[in-house]
């Protein structure tokens, strides 16, 4: 799973948190969290705890776009 940047910083400011406020919530590590800024996939699990942390929904985090394409494809596919 990938992070949207934009999602991510917006969740961060409605919840008024800084990344060091979010490691500390999360128990995830602040290099983690820092990285996550950048274009790597993020285990599951570490996404969950994100979310639980700043109170929104996985899906409210992540990168869509991708998943919707690809559905779309083999939808078009089978047709």
């Amino acid at each position: 799973m990938k992070i949207d940047n934009q999602k991510f910083e917006i969740a961060i400011a409605n919840a008024c948190m800084t990344f060091s406020d979010l490691s500390k919530k999360s128990g995830i590590s602040l290099f983690t969290i820092s990285r996550m800024q950048g274009d790597v996939k993020i285990r599951p699990e570490t996404i969950g705890k994100i979310a639980k942390a700043l109170n929104v929904k996985v899906e409210e985090l992540i990168e869509t776009t991708a998943a919707t394409v690809n559905q779309n494809t083999r939808n078009s596919e089978s047709n």
